[in-house]
């Protein structure tokens, strides 16, 4: 069946719908004050962590009293913002669900457009994003760019993460080979694992200790099995990919908070074959290519758009070597995106 083509009148109907159902989704399992005064055997206020979020109920982790370092379902009380996956909370427990009350602020936050352009954050209070990919499914260069800009664009330190690396025997994969020498030519940390053979597995428990990193990559590249080492007892399901496609099954439905034995927190997120920068301006973007900066403003037009236009500072970079090609492409493809 031919894919039908939506008009924009039509995307908004949807989009509408949509927010209204998940807005009845959410109030089932919300509490009003009024119904919060009522509650008996109401515990004190305290602090914890968000786990998981499944929309309409939270587990969170205590981190105060006997509550720490054991894991409560909870409501969310009426009107409180939207919290996601490192979330620090004040909460109040109860059986046989607790009581969100408020969300402390946060140091930071991961962000991506759903579907309909609306921003949603992803994980909060996160220090590193691991960028996986690997020889299948296909990785591209184009996505591992756009997590990179959103990475930048946040103050979130980026590390590439090669996962199967034993696929890479016999030079079988040269295409993958390329985009680490390429990546570590910009200056971005490249680590290459394997959790077939543990090759390179303790580099990445360290790099990972005494940090809030979160997983980020496509469906299938392995994030789960890697968290499986990483965390033997999250016992996280596996999936394949999908065969005649070479394309990852989703597996991971909701973002989840672990601890690492080497010490560390790491979130899992939901794969994806696309991730929209849509909510970053253009200067934003072309600043999320680190090795770019020494050179922009030295353009001979100011609304140089970096194509052919004379005098460019990037093209004349990129003619000299001093920057890649394929991040020069890359660049002007995701700013066409945007204008699309």
């Amino acid at each position: 069946m031919a894919k039908r083509n939506l008009s924009l009148r039509q995307k908004n109907r949807i989009q509408s719908i949509q927010e209204r159902r998940r807005e009845r989704a959410m109030l089932k399992n919300t509490i009003s004050d009024d119904e919060l005064e009522n509650l008996t055997q109401l515990g004190p206020e305290v602090r914890g962590t968000v786990i998981t979020n499944f929309g309409a109920q939270i587990d969170i982790e205590g981190l105060e009293g006997s509550y720490k370092d054991k894991i409560y379902r909870c409501h969310i009380r009426a009107n409180l913002e939207p919290l996601v996956t490192g979330d620090t909370v004040i909460w109040r427990h109860a059986e046989p669900n607790g009581v969100i009350v408020a969300r402390e602020p946060r140091n930071s936050e991961l962000l991506r457009p759903d579907p309909y352009g609306k921003l949603r954050p992803v994980a909060a209070n996160v220090d590193r994003i691991a960028i996986v990919f690997s020889a299948k499914p296909t990785a591209y260069s184009n996505l591992i760019d756009r997590y990179l800009i959103a990475s930048e664009a946040q103050n979130i330190q980026p590390v590439l993460v090669v996962n199967k690396i034993d696929m890479l025997e016999g030079g079988e994969h040269p295409y993958i080979e390329q985009l680490m020498a390429d990546y570590k030519t910009v200056g971005y940390e490249v680590l290459a694992v394997s959790t077939k053979t543990g090759a390179g597995m303790d580099e990445l428990k360290d790099y990972l200790a005494a940090h809030t990193s979160i997983f980020v990559g496509q469906s299938g590249v392995g994030k789960s099995s890697l968290i499986n080492q990483l965390q033997p007892d999250a016992n996280i399901l596996v999936g394949g990919l999908s065969e005649g496609t070479d394309k990852g099954t989703h597996t991971t439905t909701a973002s989840r908070l672990f601890h690492l034995e080497n010490g560390g927190h790491l979130i899992d997120s939901p794969g994806i074959r696309e991730f929209a920068v849509t909510n970053l301006s253009d200067e934003q973007i072309i600043d999320g290519f680190i090795e770019f900066r020494p050179f922009l403003g030295r353009c001979k037009f100011r609304d140089c758009k970096h194509r052919v236009e004379l005098g460019c500072a990037l093209l004349k970079a990129s003619q000299e070597g001093k920057i890649l090609d394929v991040r020069l492409m890359n660049y002007r493809n995701i700013l066409a995106s945007q204008d699309e």
